[in-house]
Order: structure tokens, then sequence, then C-alpha cells
């Protein structure tokens, strides 16, 4: 099984690093379009084979998509990382067409492919790929969901002071400060409601911490946070390639699944080898419900704003 990550940096090699050593892909492909970038990083991530006992063959090239032929996932990181108090939706207007044209350029290599998308404003970047390629809506996936989970099950790790893999909870709607849904209602500690051991006031610090989680990281670090997500993506990908059948929130198109149409946004999806193979339909409460519509709206809004790659 072949892997392509678009994007060489922090996120796109920490992704190829933890793909490398739990064996999840037989080769890894790093591309960049700086010069030689691409191929210190695969050359450093291959030189850990012997210490780590990885088999997998990870390579680099320099813009050459020739290099990616044959990928059956093709993760796309590429664009500008975001600075402190930039806004994902500020992103917009540079990323789209980058965007746009590493999914062109991945697909004349590997027609086939499912393409996972990462790069920021990550719900507008799925849709703009969706919209741009014409692919099934089953073969493009925003990752943000698993990385907004896995930031929302380490805040309430950390409040019921237990471990974080004891820990069952995920965040919905759009992947960004204001707009996602960490689901404190359904978030459980071994099957026991997560209400059981903390208070409202409690569950509402986690859920605002989670909502802040990536940009609490970029005020800390100084640029976008890149294990955390590196990972997430790679569990992702283990999913469709292992073909796992993981429940996992991921940005995928919805016609009419939770009252939407026409919007990608993070929704509980199956994923295996078919990539979304199923979107779960998981019962909201009437407030739950109101702020997936708001999330929406906001996603929405921002959408409009591809009118002119798109054309």
């Amino acid at each position: 099984m072949k892997v392509t990550i678009v994007g060489a940096g922090n996120v796109g090699a920490t992704c190829a690093d933890v793909i490398s050593y739990r064996g999840i892909a037989s080769e890894v492909v790093l591309l960049d379009i700086k010069e030689g970038f691409a191929e210190g990083k695969a050359m450093d991530i291959m030189q850990c084979a012997t210490t780590t006992g990885f088999n997998t063959k990870v390579s680099g090239s320099t813009n050459d998509y020739s290099k990616t032929a044959g990928s059956n996932v093709v993760v796309i990181t590429s664009g500008i990382p975001r600075k402190p108090g930039m806004t994902r939706e500020e992103l917009i207007g540079i990323n789209a067409g980058i965007v746009k044209s590493v999914a062109d350029n991945v697909l004349q290599h590997s027609p086939d492919a499912i393409i996972v998308v990462v790069s920021n404003p990550m719900d507008t970047m799925t849709y703009l790929t969706l919209k741009a390629t014409g692919l099934p809506k089953n073969r493009i996936i925003g990752m943000g969901g698993a990385l907004d989970s896995s930031r929302f099950k380490y805040y309430l790790s950390t409040a019921l002071n237990k471990p974080s893999n004891d820990i069952q909870g995920m965040v919905i709607g759009g992947h960004g400060d204001t707009t996602m849904i960490p689901l404190t209602r359904l978030a459980s500690y071994n099957g026991a409601p997560v209400s059981q051991f903390l208070s409202q006031e409690e569950l509402d610090k986690v859920a605002a911490d989670t909502m802040v989680g990536g940009a609490t990281l970029t005020g800390l670090l100084g640029t976008s946070a890149w294990y955390a997500p590196g990972a997430s993506v790679a569990y992702l990908v283990d999913s469709i390639l292992n073909d796992q059948k993981k429940m996992i929130p991921c940005s995928v198109m919805l016609d009419g699944e939770y009252g939407q149409n026409d919007i990608c946004l993070g929704v509980p999806c199956i994923i295996g080898k078919n990539g979304v193979e199923e979107i779960v339909d998981i019962q909201l409460d009437e407030k739950e419900k109101e702020l997936f519509s708001k999330s929406a709206d906001a996603v929405r809004s921002m959408n409009d704003a591809l009118k002119s790659v798109l054309a």
C-alpha cells in the first residue's frame, strides 16, 4: 500500500513518521515545492529504521508528481500554517489555489486515490477538493474531527485525572475555534457518562478548552501544532488502508444528513477501504442540533469565498 503526503512540513513529516514506525503502509512518498526539503525529511525518517524497527520505504520528491503514481491514499497538508492571531478562515484565499492545484496533479498519477484533506480552513478545503475534482464524495475526507476529538479526550482526561485511552468522546461540526461541537453529553469514561464525575461547569470548561485547543498551541508554539495533527492523519489513513471500519468524526459532503446539504462538515463516519463507507446518524438533542446548524451556517459563509476559485 502506498501513501503520498503533499507538504513535508511539520504535520506532513510527522504523519509520514507515524505511518512508517507503525507499519501502516509499505511505501510513503513525501512531496514538497521546496528544493530538497522532502528528500531530507524522508532521509531523516529512513535513518530511524534500524533503531525503531520499521520496514516502510519513505522517499522524498521536489514537486515531481510522477513519483506519487499509484498511491492508494493522498494526504494534502499543503498551504501556509496559522500564525499567532490568525484564524483558519483567513487562510482561504492563499490555501484554496494551492489545494486545488495539488488535487489536480495527484489525480493525474493516482486516479483511484482516496484524498485526505488537512489544509486549513479544513472544511472549506475539503469542499473545494470535492467540487474541483468531481470525485465521488466517499473519496474526499477532511481530517479535522479526528484531531478535535483527540484534543477533547485529552481535556476530559485532564479534568477527570484518568487515562485518555479510557475515555470516549467526539467532536462534530466545523473544524474551527467557534464552529466545533464537543459532545459532552455523550462522552464516557469506561462506559460511564462523564457527567457522573464532572460538574456542568467543569464540562463547559472542557468544551471551551477543546474549541480553542489549536489556537492555544499556536500561541504557545508560534505556529500550528504538528504531533497530534500528524498522528490523527495517520490514524485515519490506517483505518482506510487496513479496512478497519473505525467510526471517526470526519468532514464529508452532506446530502441531507443532519439536515444539511451541499456542505462538508464534521460528522461520525465509518472509515474503511472505500473511504467514507457510512455516515452515522447519531441522535442529537435540540441544543446540539441548533449548534450544528449554526456551525453549518458559518462554514457555508466561508465556502462562498471559493466562487472565484471554482469558476
